[in-house]
């Protein structure tokens, strides 16, 4: 078996074992038939990312069908609403369908079926009608009107067509079999009287197809070969299979129906009813509340079209359903942002912060870079001057030697400004401090090359002059609920499991550059997490929507949340493991394995090494050099917590990344500067070396990053 062969999931399969033996590349066609009953939600992404991926990678064309044959819920409204969801998420249709083009069609073809006595008009009840199904153990019983003359069927038919009876006095049956093993097969309804206004055909109709009488039906009238659809379809495939079989034409592309497991979202539900529920009764604020699965709202909330698809091609194509855990979906739109979010500097909780020693009038303006990701993205200026706003939480009086932030005594970095010191604070009646006073280094300024500048402190916070900032609407999201399942418990309502804290709406203060800022615009909010601007915003009353946080908060806090949501079970008597030692573990076998499973390892230890504190990688650094594997782990962690907590290289990291890139392994020489990607000074003492890997090695992805360094 090739390689190719070997990547190719079983909907490719079967596609390349069809063209060797039934079908002609040039008659490939799919299609992507969504009821226009709602808005497109994230599970419908797989859907249309298997069908315009396949259409891609065969370069054959892929059909929009709306499957509009229930006027009672569909509406123009989510027609207009499902085509801007596919072109936003970047797929383009060949033909724009209907399944009401066909209905003409169907309703002759159902004549044809009834004068060979494959179907009937039955006019019993909908209740008497499920009475005779039987069971999956029993065999059905055979409808009154089950042998119907011919021509009485064919009059009935046509006068419910025009309108002569009530709804629910009449439907039209296949005539199959009322002991077939599959339910399905036991005579099923093909038409229903429904009088009301369709969106597209008006009153033209009183009676509708139903969905099994129209969906291959469609398939079959637009020459689509593989009919792609989830799991829950299997069963009705043997349907599908019969009703073509009766009407297709002998040398035409006959479509087969193939299906694929569904996804399933942990902390999610995909029910329209269920997520109508949550609109109606004012749990969200509406279909697009950036709360909710669907595509509109994850737009509206800062996901990216390109993390969507990301997450779909890695969750894959299988057969078995299964749970994808969400993180795995804020995982690949963190991936995407990190590459094109601008870094902007914003407060959410501010306190004031003076430096006394600083000029009482004077402002400066810093450079800052943009996208440290990104060389293209440039840099803008920050102003600076006596007063600032820091974070709340980035200042104590008292703290151990853990704390990298700002205390009384000890020095930090502000981001692309000064080293400053704690002195003194000023508190209000109620004990609660209302403004720091600090010291600073003049000669400390970021980039001005002086030695003062090169200092190692620990910590570096982010600020905004008080000055220039901008008052914005900060809306800080979360998860909608509490239980990775909540839809999943049949003694408990759903709604049970909401998350009373998955909104809060914050007034916090943004740097000035941001006054432009257009809905969508994404930023990072640097060491806060990714946010974009909401449609509500204006020049005069800027809001943000946050995305996603810089890192995954839940991994501690599921457990936490679990245990008051779900029945108490007993607890394990098994030790949980740390990170850092599934870390150190990982790294005695990384370099035994193949290239696949390596890479796959890569991405669990960058997102284990998010749980991590520079306390618990500092004993790494001694690893011994012969033990090449621990030190690349040990090397991730240190790049994933040094970028985390906005630390500089201090001397130890420095001389432990330093020996990496001097090292003969390219692995070790590769992670070595993925780290110093974040440190152009150090780059610039090390060009030589750079250069040097560069011209000895084969390997692309190493040129590429001496490339993007130098």
């Amino acid at each position: 078996m090739t390689e190719e062969k070997k990547s190719l999931n079983f909907i490719e399969q079967l596609i390349e074992e069809d063209l060797k033996n039934t079908t002609r590349k040039e008659d490939l066609r799919f299609r992507f038939p969504p009821e226009p009953n709602g808005y497109l939600h994230i599970g419908h992404t797989k859907a249309i990312g298997i069908s315009f991926g396949l259409g891609l990678r065969y370069n054959a064309p892929v059909n929009l069908r709306f499957d509009d044959t229930n006027p009672a819920k569909e509406e123009q409204e989510y027609v207009d609403a499902i085509k801007k969801d596919i072109r936003w998420l970047g797929y383009e249709w060949d033909k724009e369908c209907y399944s009401s083009d066909y209905f003409d069609t169907l309703y002759q073809w159902t004549v044809q079926l009834i004068k060979e006595g494959k179907a009937y008009v039955d006019s019993q009840s909908a209740e008497a009608i499920a009475d005779q199904k039987g069971t999956t153990t029993s065999p059905g019983t055979n409808s009154p009107d089950r042998d119907r003359p011919v021509e009485e069927n064919l009059d009935l038919f046509e006068r419910m067509k025009n309108g002569e009876f009530e709804e629910g006095s009449y439907v039209v049956r296949a005539k199959i079999d009322m002991a077939d093993p599959n339910m399905l097969m036991r005579d099923p309804l093909m038409y229903r009287i429904l009088k009301k206004k369709h969106h597209r055909t008006g009153d033209d109709w009183c009676i509708y197809p139903m969905y099994d009488w129209t969906h291959g039906e469609s398939d079959y009238i637009e020459g689509v070969t593989h009919s792609l659809c989830s799991l829950e379809f299997k069963p009705h495939r043997k349907l599908y299979d019969w009703f073509l079989e009766q009407i297709a034409e002998e040398g035409k592309v006959v479509p087969k129906q193939t299906e694929f497991a569904r996804l399933n979202l942990s902390y999610t539900i995909m029910s329209k009813r269920k997520l109508l529920r949550l609109v109606e009764e004012g749990v969200v604020s509406g279909w697009d509340d950036p709360r909710m699965p669907t595509i509109s709202a994850l737009r509206r909330r800062g996901y990216t079209p390109k993390s969507i698809r990301k997450f779909v091609e890695t969750v894959g194509v299988a057969k078995r359903e299964n749970v994808i855990d969400v993180s795995l979906l804020e995982f690949c739109v963190r991936e995407d942002l990190n590459k094109i979010a601008p870094r902007v500097m914003a407060v959410l909780d501010p306190v004031k912060l003076i430096i006394d020693s600083y000029p009482d009038d004077q402002v400066e303006l810093l450079d800052a870079e943009n996208n440290p990701e990104d060389e293209k993205a440039g840099e803008r200026q920050v102003p600076f001057s006596k007063e600032l706003y820091i974070e709340r939480e980035d200042f104590k009086e008292e703290a151990g030697s853990k704390y990298f932030r700002l205390t009384l005594g000890k020095e930090v970095r502000l981001k692309n400004a000064y080293i400053i010191k704690g002195e003194s604070v000023v508190k209000n009646d109620e004990g609660d401090i209302i403004e720091i006073h600090c010291s600073y280094d003049p000669a400390s300024r970021s980039g001005s090359g002086t030695e003062a500048s090169k200092r190692n402190v620990k910590g570096t916070l982010h600020w905004v002059s008080i000055a220039q900032a901008i008052p914005a609407e900060i809306r800080v999201y979360d998860r909608l609920f509490l239980d990775e399942a909540p839809d999943g418990h049949k003694d408990k309502d759903y709604m049970e499991f909401i998350n009373p804290e998955s909104l809060k709406v914050i007034k916090g203060f943004v740097e000035p550059h941001l006054r432009t800022a257009k809905p969508l615009d994404h930023f990072q909010f640097q060491r806060l997490g990714y946010f974009n601007v909401d449609q509500d915003s204006t020049p005069e009353s800027l809001v943000f929507n946050k995305t996603v946080g810089l890192r995954d908060t839940w991994a501690k806090e599921a457990p936490k949340q679990k245990k008051q949501v779900v029945s108490a079970k007993p607890k394990s008597t098994k030790p949980t493991i740390k990170p850092i030692d599934e870390i150190k573990k990982s790294g005695k076998k990384y370099t035994n394995l193949p290239d696949e499973k390596r890479l796959n390892l890569r991405a669990t230890i960058l997102q284990l090494a998010k749980e991590v504190s520079y306390e618990e990688v500092l004993p790494l650094f001694g690893t011994a050099k012969k033990k090449i594997g621990s030190r690349i782990v040990a090397l991730m962690t240190t790049g994933v917590v040094l970028e985390c907590n906005n630390l500089d290289l201090d001397a130890d990291s420095k001389k432990f990344v330093l020996e990496a890139l001097n090292d003969d392994n390219e692995l070790l020489q590769f992670e070595a500067m993925v780290i110093l990607k974040r440190y152009p000074d150090v780059v610039s003492q090390h060009t030589d070396r750079m250069l040097q890997i560069q011209q000895e090695t084969e390997n692309q992805a190493i040129k590429t990053m001496v490339q993007e360094l130098l």
